[in-house]
């Protein structure tokens, strides 16, 4: 009876030790995210004029690039792939569809939807706004902005970075409890 002790718990210490680097993975990368791209909001004169410029559509798609990238390195969270739903959720407005980048993330099977907003005024003054929605309840969990100057490939990353890491990801702030 002794031996037979001995070998289940051999036999059982064996198998957590595969299982769990298995398991632990999962509920290391937290919670499931489809974060969508920017969108621009362009309420300038130029914008009125002339329609909208390659590189701000560049900076949008960097920005949410930027995002995701940062939202992963922190480790609290699973990035989802946009793509099987990228092109509807293009030719939606996410900021006024009264929360349908919901529906857009249920189909990917994700818990958070985060959207973002790039508000142009000029080329100088310009605001960033990101929402985080529970995809469950569609609740609005948190909405996040920046004022910044210039319409500049670096004003645009450091102000993805700052609502990033003072903001989404602060203690007390953000989706991060």
């Amino acid at each position: 009876m002794q031996i037979l002790k001995r070998v289940l718990s051999r036999l059982l210490t064996i198998a957590l030790f595969l299982l769990v680097p298995l398991i632990v993975p999962a509920f290391a990368m937290g919670r499931t995210v489809a974060a969508f791209d920017f969108e621009l909001i362009d309420t300038s004169l130029e914008g009125a004029m002339n329609g909208p410029r390659a590189d701000e559509q560049t900076r949008l798609a960097r920005a949410g690039d930027l995002l995701r990238a940062r939202l992963a390195e922190s480790g609290q969270f699973s990035i989802l792939d946009i793509a099987p739903v990228a092109a509807e959720a293009r030719g939606t407005n996410l900021h006024s569809c009264g929360g349908c980048e919901t529906r857009l993330a249920q189909r990917l099977g994700a818990e958070l939807a985060i959207s973002g907003t790039v508000q142009k005024v000029s080329n100088l003054i310009l605001n960033m706004t990101i929402s985080v929605r529970e995809v469950g309840s569609g609740r609005l969990l948190a909405v996040m902005q920046a004022d910044f100057r210039g319409n500049t490939d670096e004003s645009w990353s450091r102000t993805v970075d700052w609502l990033i890491r003072n903001r989404l990801l602060a203690p007390g702030q953000g989706v991060v409890q």
